[in-house]
């Protein structure tokens, strides 16, 4: 069969690109050897968010007190009960997918598909069998998986990655996490949360350490006052099973201990799934785990492109899903403009929530900006301390010369809702002048935005 798109890969990047190319009136069809809507969907963004809201749900009722109501008997956390609501809302997205594909006329391909010479793509099925298709352009979204360190094999029971975090038979008493970024912090603070005793190990000197550094100490300031044990500057050198037992050897900058636990779970970063897709027959040219593209997403091959995680650039869904629509929308031959990588927000959802876009105040410095710095605390904010969630604060970063506004960096309850307006600002090349004067409504948390740029212009009226 012949198509005018052929997507492989249905995840945030994947399934996007393939709706829009559907609305653009191109014949599609996509890819996928297993659930519609990729890692994001089904093992990733998604149920991780589940399992979050849960843990808030079980923080909230053993705080009840805090907000005048009374609890008459005992509150627990019923693991297997939130991994089943998680699964469950899993199962409901991918299904929403599949509502989408029939929507839009696009044709889900169930097998593993390999690209070969003259925009041709071989797919096998479960049972074995290969058929072949055809198409004027194929995009290549395959993801990723989680990265093994040698010193940190991944074993599925006792030494796991995100996947089987999500999915563990039964909570753990004690679990070690190994690495602090989004995945690491999103599972150390929900397994804390639901009472498992969690280690986290970090080998840079700050938590979450592609964030502004008042950010990161802050979210270790929380972790720690929630009872969690972090350690920073430290790697984890090798892990012994003994049974049930793990013994976590841990290199601390000044001595080295073991660690006993149940789970040691991995999370020390993704690696892209470029093996045995046919990328050297097809000759298309790969750098450092990559697949080299053009600002358009196109391959050193004519007619095949990538997207997602197998390209450089913030391995994020809401990238991914920008990168496909941009594709496929410059394939069309519509008036494009190539997506603007320095203005892509990142969202940590722990508790606090942490929210960012562009630079952080250390690489403002460092690029020789002369800077305006405001930073508003939720201690001030009456939304937060009516919400008794007084813990973060909004820190932006504007140049003094012309008002640009080069950083947003938030950490607090609902702080990913509120990142888009800096986002937003930023696309328009708003200033903090304009922002100033922007009425926002009050009582609210995005105020908070507003008295942070007063701050960095002297005008703060709360603090």
């Amino acid at each position: 069969m012949h198509y005018d798109i052929l997507v492989i890969g249905s995840g945030p990047g994947g399934y996007v690109a393939a709706i829009r190319a559907s609305q653009l009136g191109f014949k599609t069809g996509v890819i996928e050897k297993s659930e519609l809507g990729g890692v994001c969907l089904n093992w990733g963004c998604i149920p991780t968010k589940a399992l979050l809201k849960s843990a808030q749900v079980y923080n909230y009722l053993q705080h009840a007190g805090n907000y005048g109501i009374t609890i008459n008997g005992t509150v627990s956390a019923d693991f297997q009960e939130m991994v089943k609501r998680s699964r469950g809302v899993a199962d409901g997205m991918s299904k929403g997918i599949q509502f989408l594909f029939r929507k839009n006329k696009i044709d889900h391909i169930q097998g593993f598909g390999v690209v070969k010479p003259g925009k041709k793509v071989s797919v096998t099925t479960s049972d074995g069998k290969t058929d072949e298709y055809t198409a004027d352009h194929i995009i290549i979204a395959t993801g990723a998986r989680s990265r093994e360190l040698p010193n940190l094999k991944q074993d599925g029971r006792k030494i796991i990655g995100y996947r089987e975090a999500m999915t563990l038979p039964q909570q753990p008493k004690r679990m070690v996490v190994v690495g602090s970024g989004a995945i690491g912090s999103e599972f150390a603070y929900f397994y804390q949360s639901i009472g498992t005793e969690v280690t986290l190990v970090e080998f840079m000197p700050n938590v979450v350490p592609l964030e502004d550094e008042e950010v990161s100490k802050q979210l270790e300031r929380s972790f720690k006052k929630s009872g969690m044990k972090v350690m920073t500057s430290s790697t984890v050198e090798s892990v012994e099973v003994k049974g049930e037992i793990c013994l976590v050897k841990i290199k601390t900058p000044k001595t080295e201990e073991t660690v006993e636990c149940d789970i040691v779970l991995s999370a020390v970063g993704i690696a892209t799934n470029l093996e045995g897709i046919g990328l050297e027959e097809t000759g298309i040219k790969t750098e450092k785990g990559k697949v080299l593209v053009d600002e358009f997403y196109r391959t050193s091959v004519e007619g095949y492109y990538a997207i997602g995680d197998i390209v450089a650039g913030p391995a994020l869904a809401h990238v991914a899903s920008h990168e496909g629509i941009t594709c496929v929308e410059k394939i069309k031959g519509l008036h494009v403009e190539p997506l603007d990588y320095g203005n892509i927000p990142g969202c940590t959802y722990t508790s606090p929530e942490i929210a960012s876009v562009g630079l952080t105040e250390k690489a403002a410095r460092e690029a020789g900006y002369d800077i305006k710095v405001g930073k508003f605390p939720f201690t001030a904010s009456g939304k937060a301390s009516a919400a008794g969630s007084k813990d973060g604060f909004i820190k932006v970063i504007f140049d003094a010369k012309y008002g640009e506004w080069l950083g947003a960096h938030m950490i607090g309850e609902n702080v990913t809702e509120m990142i888009a307006e800096a986002v937003v600002a930023r696309k328009l090349e708003t200033t903090g002048h304009e922002i100033l004067k922007s009425v926002h409504p009050h009582p609210t948390m995005s105020e908070a935005v507003m008295e942070a740029v007063a701050a960095a212009y002297g005008e703060v009226i709360h603090i």
